[in-house]
């Protein structure tokens, strides 16, 4: 069973369905999708921090307590919700990596934008987008309580210093975060990540994968019906 976290933003809500349909309906192995809602959090003492202006997110901050929820043990996967899955999630459960306490993609990721989606700031700062898509080992992790992931600071938490040291971070292949209008077109992108605003916003209705994104939206709804059948008699 592969235990898989999604940052849930009530803003988004379209893109954390796609996003989950994307996974099942590609994925070899039998998933285990959570949401991370921070109604839920509260609700449970989880989560204390106030409306921070320069997250982008509800879950900015939330992200960080999968380990916990985990019972700090074995592993997990956290991505944002503003992906797309376009290979089978269990090729990058298979990199995981007992030497390290995190695997991420190691992006260069220097925004020129002052803006994002909803008006949001992009703000920048080293490992940018690194914690995006993580593969958590748990048991390493431990310094992730809630008391810490509510007390600390944000770049505290995106720029790993939870962590002894960056040797402690793995790199994965760049196909398992893609980042949509800064990365070159990749083809064999794995993941797809509209970090700077997904297809469903309007201005971004003619991004990168974006015909693929709205493809996917339409498998998800689409339902079989009964056929009709003549009566006799």
């Amino acid at each position: 069973m592969i235990r898989l976290f999604i940052g849930y933003d009530r803003r988004e809500a379209a893109a954390n369905a796609v996003l989950a349909h994307s996974l099942n309906r590609r994925s070899s192995e039998a998933l285990a999708i959570t949401p991370i809602t921070l109604s839920s959090l509260r609700a449970m003492g989880l989560y204390r921090r106030e409306e921070n202006p320069l997250a982008s997110t509800e879950f900015s901050f939330s992200r960080f307590l999968a380990p916990y929820l985990c019972g700090y043990e074995g592993w997990a996967i956290f991505m944002d919700n503003d992906i797309l899955a376009r290979d089978d999630i269990a090729k990058l459960w298979a990199l995981r990596d007992d030497r390290y306490a995190v695997q991420v993609v190691k992006h260069n990721h220097v925004p020129k934008e002052g803006v994002k989606f909803l008006d949001k700031v992009q703000t920048k700062y080293e490992k940018k987008n690194w914690s995006s898509v993580m593969l958590l080992n748990c048991a390493k992790c431990t310094k992730l309580t809630p008391d810490y992931v509510n007390d600390a600071s944000g770049l505290e938490l995106h720029q790993f210093k939870w962590l002894q040291g960056d040797d402690q971070i793995g790199g994965l292949p760049q196909r398992w975060n893609h980042l949509v209008n800064y990365d070159a077109p990749n083809a064999d992108a794995a993941l797809v990540h509209f970090t700077l605003g997904g297809p469903y916003f309007n201005e971004y209705r003619d991004c990168e994968f974006a015909d693929e994104w709205r493809a996917e939206l339409a498998d998800m709804l689409n339902v079989q019906q009964r056929v009709a059948t003549a009566k006799t008699g």
